[in-house]
């Protein structure tokens, strides 16, 4: 009996001991990939991926450039973090605004094709946040929209500084004093950007966190909550059930970054906006599985949009049908900034 009582003894804290081992590697798999430094820290090499694969942006920017007029902003967030955005002015003075939202191991740079769609097509002011651990932003790991999100409401107020300053006359008795008209403002993400974008849509409408100069949101193919990504990917990737690596995993989560994956959940902020949200999800998606835009579809009350991107994979909507795109998003977003 000893001798049973000992070997079970051991086989336990060798199977602890290989759970919570995996669960770091998942965690560090997951939140602090080699691609942070190879791809989201190089904005170099950004700069030339996205000029290859959309040769009309090569001519704007350097045109924005010369002019000086992409320019980088920081700030610090309530963590006391260094945060970084491009921002650029519309050509003419607008209050219309959009604060776009990268994606998973993205950053500012690699969501100029959507800067391009606001800014030289809609006459758009836009604003592209590096999150955190991204880009030019402190940071050593993902934050998969949750905290993220805090960091997001934080640059719409500075857009809505930066670019509600434009031009409005008041006259009272003998005084005349410029005032500001304040933004109009779409946020708008893709992939975790899209996910992190609904994560903000919770806030805006409640509490401490009411920002008015929003009108509306869109988001391409975002996904339900970091649970349902990470055990889809678990199971993609390796064969293997949600149990019991992802508990191990997502518990590790909440002591070394202070959130876990299932709170993190765009499903559940949906379920409390009320603004307009578009949603935007390729069929042939399977790195955010399509079936997730319609659990998200339904939970958002009205009023609200949606186009299935027929052929699209994962974040290729706007690659491969950019005209429908501006075309969709332009006739949405138009609805509600003017």
């Amino acid at each position: 009996m000893k001798k049973i009582l000992k070997y079970s003894f051991i086989g336990l804290a060798a199977l602890c001991t290989a759970l919570l081992c995996g669960g770091y590697y998942m965690l560090g798999h997951a939140l602090n990939p080699d691609e942070l430094i190879t791809r989201s820290r190089n904005s170099q090499a950004s700069y030339e991926y996205m000029f290859g694969q959309y040769p009309e942006l090569k001519p704007w920017v350097d045109s924005l450039q010369t002019a000086g007029a992409l320019r980088d902003f920081y700030i610090k967030n309530d963590r006391g973090e260094t945060l970084h955005a491009l921002y650029v002015a519309a050509a003419e003075p607008t209050r219309k605004t959009a604060v776009i939202v990268h994606g998973y191991t993205d950053n500012s740079i690699r969501m100029l094709n959507i800067g391009y769609l606001y800014n030289r097509q809609l006459k758009y002011n836009i604003l592209l946040p590096d999150l955190h651990g991204h880009g030019a932003s402190e940071g050593a790991e993902i934050q998969m929209g949750w905290l993220d999100r805090l960091d997001v409401l934080q640059w719409t107020a500075t857009a809505d500084e930066l670019f509600g300053r434009n031009n409005e006359t008041v006259t009272a008795g003998d005084s005349t004093r410029m005032r500001s008209s304040g933004t109009e403002m779409v946020v708008h993400g893709i992939s975790m950007g899209a996910a992190t974008t609904m994560m903000v849509s919770g806030e805006v409408e409640h509490g401490i966190h009411q920002q008015p100069f929003i009108k509306c949101f869109v988001e391409d193919c975002g996904y339900t909550s970091v649970w349902d990504e990470f055990r889809g990917e678990l199971k993609a990737q390796y064969g293997l059930p949600a149990f019991p690596l992802l508990h191990v995993a997502s518990r590790l989560c909440e002591q070394e970054y202070g959130w876990d994956f299932r709170e993190a959940s765009a499903l559940e902020q949906v379920r409390k906006c009320t603004l307009p949200m578009l949603f935007i999800h390729g069929d042939a998606d399977s790195y955010v599985p399509t079936w997730m835009v319609y659990p998200l579809y339904e939970a958002k009350p009205e009023p609200k949009e949606l186009w299935i991107v027929p052929g699209s994979a994962h974040a290729m909507s706007y690659k491969d049908y950019p005209q429908e795109y501006t075309e969709h998003v332009k006739k949405f977003v138009g609805k509600y900034i003017r």
